[in-house]
């Protein structure tokens, strides 16, 4: 399975922005070093956003650009449709809900068959969740302190449209999130132009 390899920190840099969600990412951000940092043409400002999005959920070009695709055929607005499906991925759901401290966390987590979505096993980090579905931390893996940890952590940042029952490590995709709600700071609608450009 092909996925972003690269040095978090490193990329938060060059990207001028934190798109790993560490707190210390950025702490040696702003010595002048940023390609990020400098006057950009229009060119230049969609693909830093587009790279800023890919960032965000770890996604490698080819399957991002399939995404952009399938948005530009929804019959939704192309950025707010392209939002919803990058931040309803399996990795990312189990991320939001606070089971991972890091989306690349989630993804092994995914991977290594830790979750049931509705019952079933699922080690698909692409996975599209949908409302009304349920992801739960699998029996076995309850004793797993990294879980319990990150859950405490992360217990009052969770965003609106995901539910969570901490006692039972159950998780709920409500409702599919609006795209204000989403917690990155991005301008979709470049990232949409980028594209449109190239196709």
């Amino acid at each position: 399975m092909a996925r972003m390899r690269g040095p978090r920190f490193k990329q938060c840099r060059r990207l001028d922005l934190n798109v790993c969600g560490h707190p210390k990412a950025m702490k040696r951000a702003g010595n002048g070093q940023s390609r990020a940092s400098g006057k950009l043409s229009s060119y230049g400002r969609q693909l830093l956003e587009k790279q800023r999005l890919r960032g965000y959920y770890e996604v490698m070009e080819k399957q991002f650009k399939r995404y952009v695709k399938n948005a530009m055929a929804d019959s939704e607005q192309t950025g707010h449709a392209l939002l919803k499906t990058l931040e309803t991925r399996l990795d990312n759901s189990v991320y939001r809900l606070g089971f991972a401290s890091s989306i690349r966390q989630a993804r092994q987590m995914v991977v290594h068959g830790h979750f049931l979505v509705n019952d079933h096993k699922v080690d698909i980090p692409s996975y599209a969740v949908k409302p009304g579905d349920t992801i739960v931390l699998r029996e076995k893996s309850r004793a797993n302190t990294h879980f319990k940890t990150n859950l405490a952590q992360r217990a009052l940042s969770k965003p609106p449209y995901y539910s969570i029952s901490e006692d039972t490590f159950t998780g709920e995709l409500v409702r599919m999130p609006d795209a204000q709600e989403i917690p990155i700071e991005i301008d979709v609608h470049l990232v949409v132009e980028y594209y449109s450009k190239i196709s």
